[in-house]
């Protein structure tokens, strides 16, 4: 009964401190006095940035934020992530500014749309944005000789594309797009063009004065200063932005997006798969060993969940796979080398084409590559080396190291009698008469009993 009682005012506790916590994180208890909500993004934009962009954007609109600045630093980042971010956006009754800062920051590639999506476009001086030229997937073809020829129509045509079908899709599909948020938004469509077409790029000053972005502030209280009483157009309507004694409330990034974010790195995904790979090969070599199995079976699991979530080219995938069985071969074949070096070469290439992109910040660090290869070929050779020496070393277990192992004879015996060796009394049978004290060799085993003879340069040695 007592446990009984024990176990529930335990349980109850829990649920309490599991309310408690709840209420702390519930967005009504967070200020809705109407301060502005800010997030920073300052890196590569990936599946964590859009996750924790939509839910940051999210948590505004509860709290009743009149509205939502990102302050932005991004060398770009994957398409299918941007687009989450500008749909997002498109939708949102809260008006989002984003802010390019501070100086020195940048807006490229990815940058550059989210930057046309939003309802207010700045950015700080000796800040800059541009260079949105979608990239191809996967090692891109060398471009055409001569790009293809067109009627000219007239002057105001667009020059052609050069490269394959695919390339030329993907750019007009990019440009219709941007374009398409230029045009929602009132800002320069023929520059946002070329910043696809040909990565064109701007300073601060020369995108406000080409209509390219709306302010250039100096600071975050002169962003909010000169958005004061401008007039924005979101989901639900038109409306005026009141900014000018605007509280400004951020939000850290929590321990979720900073854990997708370190996952989803391809130099960690590349590192958990190989542990993966190593734990569960470890495990299976040593069965009960349940750590490295334990370990291999988690690390794995989390690299399949972050390959699934990045572009990854699955033929480099399988190349890795095949080079480090390849080398775990040249541990237990004898081939000199020629697993093990075709191993070693495989799992290179498989490493560097594994990352199926060129974007910015998601490619595996070619050093990082480098050094697992290395230390992959020190332990092939270290392993090498220790089974050869082990095979020239003599045998010493079974029938066969007893081979040629000098005994002593206890008794004198002509034909039949007994022998020392190792410490055990064994029979051992002769042709030659022996004497007892003299040292034998074993020339052959039969069963338990020693074939002998007398050992002439052990004679020698005691003469």
């Amino acid at each position: 009964m007592h446990v009984l009682v024990r176990y529930l005012v335990f349980l109850l506790s829990g649920v309490g401190v599991l309310v408690s916590r709840a209420a702390e994180e519930r967005p009504e208890d967070a200020p809705t006095s109407g301060a502005a909500v800010m997030i920073e993004i300052r890196d590569a934009i990936g599946p964590a940035t859009s996750d924790f962009f939509v839910r940051s954007l999210a948590e505004a609109k509860d709290r009743g934020a009149p509205i939502f600045i990102v302050q932005l630093d991004t060398p770009g980042g994957l398409d299918t992530a941007m687009r989450d971010m500008i749909k997002a956006t498109l939708a949102s009754p809260v008006p989002v500014v984003i802010y390019v800062a501070p100086s020195g920051a940048r807006a490229a590639s990815a940058g550059t749309y989210l930057l046309y999506a939003s309802h207010v476009a700045a950015m700080a001086p000796a800040t800059n944005l541009g260079a949105a030229t979608p990239v191809q997937i996967g090692s891109p073809p060398p471009p055409s000789s001569k790009p293809e020829q067109k009627e000219e129509k007239d002057d105001k045509e667009e020059p052609p594309v050069a490269g394959t079908a695919a390339e030329r899709k993907a750019i007009n599909d990019s440009i219709a797009y941007i374009r398409g948020l230029a045009e929602l938004r009132g800002r320069n469509a023929e520059w946002a063009e070329s910043a696809v077409r040909t990565a064109a790029s701007l300073s601060a000053s020369a995108a406000l004065e080409q209509n390219v972005i709306d302010i250039v502030a100096e600071d975050l209280d002169d962003l909010l200063r000169q958005l004061d009483g401008r007039r924005v157009r979101v989901s639900t309507g038109e409306v005026q932005l009141a900014t000018r004694s605007l509280e400004v409330e951020r939000i850290e990034i929590d321990w979720r997006t900073q854990l997708l974010s370190v996952i989803t790195n391809p130099n960690v995904a590349y590192l958990l798969m190989l542990i993966g790979v190593y734990g569960l090969l470890l495990e299976g070599y040593n069965p009960g060993a349940i750590l490295p199995g334990v370990v291999g079976g988690i690390c794995l699991l989390l690299a399949l969940y972050a390959f699934q979530v990045l572009s990854v080219n699955y033929a480099g995938l399988a190349l890795m796979v095949l080079g480090i069985a390849l080398i775990i071969a040249e541990a237990f074949s004898p081939s000199f080398g020629a697993l093990g070096l075709g191993g070693i070469i495989a799992f290179v290439i498989g490493s560097i084409i594994l990352m199926d992109t060129e974007v910015p910040g998601f490619q595996i660090a070619r050093s990082l590559i480098g050094g697992v290869a290395a230390a992959g070929a020190i332990m092939m050779l270290f392993l090498a080396s220790y089974f050869t020496r082990a095979r020239r070393r003599p045998v010493t277990t079974g029938i066969e190291q007893l081979m040629a192992q000098r005994v002593i004879a206890l008794d004198d015996f002509e034909h039949e009698g007994r022998v020392r060796m190792h410490g055990e009394i064994w029979n051992a049978v002769t042709d030659t008469p022996v004497k007892a004290g003299q040292t034998l060799r074993v020339t052959r085993v039969d069963g338990l009993v020693l074939h002998v003879t007398p050992d002439d340069a052990a004679d020698h040695r005691d003469g």
